[in-house]
Formats: structure tokens, C-alpha cells, sequence
């Protein structure tokens, strides 16, 4: 698997989303009312919530405003009700697009989701067709690490795989998984740099140099609306064209 260009695009929209603290803080405050929501408010008992929780302790998000939205999931506070929604679409060079989102009107959502393909070159789909070139993955990565103490571990800990590439080493599970290998790597001294429950092309496309431009912008476009969560692409970004 070519997974160091998969985790470049991930970092490329990471950086770009990430760069803008006050809605990283939005981002993790829904995903942290969502998944109590949906399994409960002890993070030992859910597993999306305990990751959620770990990314709002490396953002340096406050104690209270991180318990207001546990509460605020788990029925305990008033407060807007957010559902999780993903449209499927396809970018400059038909590159595939999903866009995953967390709403409380999806009207709204679907009209700017639309809006941001239609003005930079691409399209909305039905459902269906494009996530079936996408696999979902936990992540745990690794740079300027011991590849051959990092592997042993990530064995131990029960990983599904590894991949090294250019330095960087990334420890591949089941998106359940995560928050449980995660916590045995941390057992046995390897923090991860970062980690992420991504959606990864199975296989990523190289787009023409005339679609990459339109593609990026498509890209930030999504980001950039207020509902969106997380959008993944299976067009290989991670080369010169994206510096």
C-alpha cells in the first residue's frame, strides 16, 4: 500500500484545517457531543469519544468547555443536536471527493457542500458513488522513529500493519482499534506524532497538472464551510504540484 502519499494528503488537509484554531475547537467540540451521543459518556466505554477527548488534550482545549460538550451529547445540557452526514462527489479530473460533515440543518449543508463543486470544477454525487473506492483506516504515525523498534511494538500492540516511507512510519489498525492500540503503543513508550481515523483510497490517482490547481481549491473550499468535519480524496496530492 502507498501509504506515505495517502498520509501526505491527510496532512495536507490537516494543515489547512488545523490552521484555523477556532474551528479546529468546533470540529472537536462536535465530534465530542456526536460520539456521546451516539455510545455514552465514559470514554473507557467508547472508544470515538476516548479519541476525541485525546485530540482535544493535544489541541489544549479547556477542561470545561470539553465537559459541556460531553453533556451537551449525552442529553445532560440543552443544546443543538448535530447529526453526522457525507456527500460524495467528484473534483477536477474526476477525482473522487467525500465530505464528511456534522449538521443540525441539513439543508443548509448540502446547499454549501454543492455550491463549494459546482464553482471550483466539480460535482455532487448520489451516495454511493464514490465511497467505494475508500477504505477506513486508523492511523498512528511516527516520524524519525526506530523502524525496527516501532514495528515490534506496533505487533505487540496488535496493529493490522506498517508501512515506512521517506522516514515516516505509520501503524495501520481498524478504525475501532484505534483508541486501544493507541493506548498500547503510549503503555510501551511511543507516543504517536499523530493519529487519525481517516478514509483512505484503496487507490490513489494521479491527477493531470492542469486539474491539480482546481482540485486544491475545491479541497479548501470544502474546508473552509463550517459544517464540514473531514473531506478525503483519492487524488494523489502529495508530489511538487502541491508545494
Amino acid at each position: 500500500m502507498a501509504g506515505h502519499s495517502k498520509w501526505a494528503n491527510i496532512q495536507h488537509r490537516k494543515k489547512a484545517q488545523d490552521a484555523k484554531r477556532g474551528k479546529l475547537f468546533t470540529r472537536l467540540i462536535r465530534e465530542i457531543t456526536v460520539a456521546a451521543r451516539l455510545g455514552g459518556p465514559d470514554p473507557d466505554a467508547n472508544p470515538r469519544l476516548r479519541l476525541a477527548l485525546d485530540k482535544a488534550a493535544s489541541a489544549n482545549m479547556g477542561r470545561d468547555v470539553v465537559k459541556r460538550a460531553i453533556k451537551r451529547g449525552a442529553g445532560l445540557v440543552e443544546g443543538q443536536e448535530y447529526e453526522s452526514v457525507r456527500y460524495e462527489g467528484y473534483g477536477a479530473g474526476g477525482a473522487a471527493v467525500l465530505v464528511e460533515c456534522m449538521t443540525d440543518n441539513r439543508n443548509r449543508t448540502v446547499a454549501e457542500v454543492r455550491s463549494a463543486f459546482t464553482h471550483h470544477g466539480g460535482s455532487l454525487g448520489e451516495s454511493g458513488s464514490v465511497a467505494y473506492l475508500f477504505t477506513q483506516r486508523g492511523i498512528l504515525m511516527y516520524e524519525q522513529a526506530d523502524e525496527d523498534v516501532i514495528l515490534e511494538a506496533a505487533i505487540e500492540a496488535g496493529a493490522d500493519d506498517v508501512v515506512v516511507g521517506d522516514g515516516v512510519m505509520q501503524v495501520f489498525t481498524a478504525p475501532e482499534r484505534l483508541a486501544e492500540v493507541k493506548q498500547a503503543m503510549e503503555t510501551a513508550g511511543f507516543p504517536p506524532d499523530e493519529f487519525e481515523v481517516a478514509m483512505l483510497a484503496d487507490t490513489p490517482v494521479e491527477p493531470g497538472a492542469d486539474d491539480v490547481d482546481r482540485l486544491m481549491r475545491l479541497l479548501d473550499a470544502l474546508e473552509e464551510l463550517d459544517d464540514v468535519q473531514n473531506v478525503s480524496c483519492n487524488a494523489n496530492l502529495s508530489g511538487p504540484a502541491q508545494v
